[in-house]
């Protein structure tokens, strides 16, 4: 299998790609690289700045001195680990909005590409097999309905503590998959060559299973 593997694992909000990827990176032995969390640092560093998303000048400048790395699982911004504060619906919230900004975008898609093609690694999000892994040697396109989608990540706040109603969740998601399918710049949609897995139903072990009997 000489050279570098890059799998792409696309899909919705919270079909469990992430979980996925990285089970399927520390089988494999290779880099775990969250693209959604790239966004939500994004979103983050652009709050704690005060940084409007309008305000180009002040973003282009921002994202000119911003560096983004992970290392063992966690997401480093600017030489600080972040993992824990970007992991909130507001956080959610804004990295939606960050990743519809083309500056944003083509900031981290250098980057992504930049790590693809430094190391072996498994990248997930909305349009890695389509726009920032073409080349990928393996393309995933994770799926589920709504309702389970909706269902894991109300369980996942509810276990941290957060106050949300099913609906609530339900109706995010439904907003997200929306926003996300037709933005302009790289909807979200399946590469013609990735492989679909509808994972509803499905536990996450059999699902990582099904991906790393097709990369084998």
């Amino acid at each position: 299998m000489g050279g570098l593997m890059r799998i792409a694992v696309d899909g919705p909000s919270g079909a469990g790609k992430s979980t996925i990827a990285k089970a399927v990176a520390e089988k494999l032995g290779i880099d775990y690289v969250d693209t959604g969390a790239m966004y939500r640092a994004i979103g983050y560093k652009m709050k704690r700045e005060g940084i409007e998303a309008d305000d180009i000048g002040r973003l282009e400048k921002m994202l000119a001195s911003t560096d983004i790395d992970f290392v063992k699982g966690d997401i480093i911004l600017d030489g600080e680990v972040v993992s824990d504060k970007i992991r909130t619906p507001e956080m959610s919230e804004a990295a939606s909005v960050c990743s519809a900004l083309p500056q944003v975008r083509e900031k981290l898609v250098d980057i992504q590409r930049d790590m693809g093609a430094k190391k072996s690694v498994i990248m997930d999000g909305r349009d890695i097999g389509n726009n920032v892994l073409k080349d990928a040697e393996h393309k995933f396109f994770l799926t589920a309905s709504a309702e389970e989608r909706a269902g894991r990540r109300y369980k996942e706040l509810k276990a941290r503590g957060e106050d949300v109603s099913f609906d609530q969740v339900l109706n995010d998601i439904q907003e997200r998959d929306h926003r996300d399918s037709t933005r302009k710049l790289n909807p979200l949609r399946k590469a013609e060559d990735a492989l679909e897995i509808d994972s509803t139903g499905l536990s996450i072990d059999e699902v990582t299973e099904m991906i790393l009997k097709e990369i084998r």
